[in-house]
C-alpha cells in the first residue's frame, strides 16, 4: 500500500489540493450569498448587469436592464423587447471557483500563480461580459435557437477559455511543467 501511496503521490496531491480549494472557495462563495435575503440579487450579479449594460451602450443599443420584481434577476431589454435574465449563475463565479481551484493545485512559483490566477479572472469575467450581451442580441433575432445558443454554444466558449487556460498553465508555468 504505501508503494501505490507513493506512486500516486502526486496525483494525490493534486486531487486533495483541488477539492481543498474548490470546497473551502465555493463554501465563501455560499457565506456572501448568505448575506442576501431570497428575492434579493447579489452584488457581483448586479455588476455584472451594469458592465452588460455598458458594454451595449458602447455598441448604441438600445438596452435595458430591470430588476425583476417576481425573482432575483435582471431583466435585460434590448429594442424594447424582454430578451434575457441575467440570474446568480450568470456571473460566471462558479467557472471562476473552478479555474481558481485548479491553477491552485498545479501552483507553481507563488508570484507567477498569484498573477495568472488574476489574469485568468479577469478575462473569465471580460469574456462572460460579452458572452451575455452577444447572447442578448442572439436571441433577440433568433429566439428559436435558444437552447443551442445558451444550453451549448455560450458555455462551450466560456468552458473552452477555461480549458485553453489550464492547458497553457500546466504546460508553461506548473511545478509539472518540466
Amino acid at each position: 500500500m504505501k508503494k501505490y501511496l507513493q506512486q500516486f503521490r502526486p496525483f494525490l496531491v493534486f486531487i486533495s489540493t483541488f477539492f481543498a480549494a474548490y470546497i473551502i472557495f465555493t463554501l465563501v462563495y455560499r457565506l456572501y450569498l448568505n448575506n442576501f435575503e431570497t428575492n434579493d440579487i447579489d452584488g457581483i450579479t448586479n455588476i455584472v448587469g451594469q458592465n452588460v449594460h455598458q458594454l451595449m451602450q458602447l455598441f448604441n443599443c438600445d438596452v435595458k436592464i430591470i430588476k425583476s420584481i417576481s425573482n432575483p434577476s435582471l431583466q435585460l431589454w434590448y429594442n424594447n423587447k424582454y430578451t434575457l435574465r441575467i440570474i446568480e449563475g450568470c456571473n460566471a463565479v462558479s467557472v471562476i471557483i473552478l479555474f481558481v481551484s485548479f491553477i491552485t493545485a498545479f501552483a507553481g512559483k507563488l508570484k507567477t500563480t498569484i498573477y495568472f490566477i488574476l489574469f485568468g479572472v479577469f478575462l473569465i469575467y471580460v469574456l462572460n461580459i460579452i458572452r451575455i450581451a452577444l447572447l442578448a442580441v442572439l436571441l433577440f433575432r433568433f429566439p428559436e435557437k435558444e437552447h443551442i445558443l445558451h444550453g451549448v454554444l455560450f458555455p462551450l466558449i466560456i468552458y473552452g477559455l477555461v480549458f485553453i487556460l489550464w492547458v497553457f498553465w500546466v504546460n508553461k508555468f506548473s511545478k509539472y511543467a518540466k
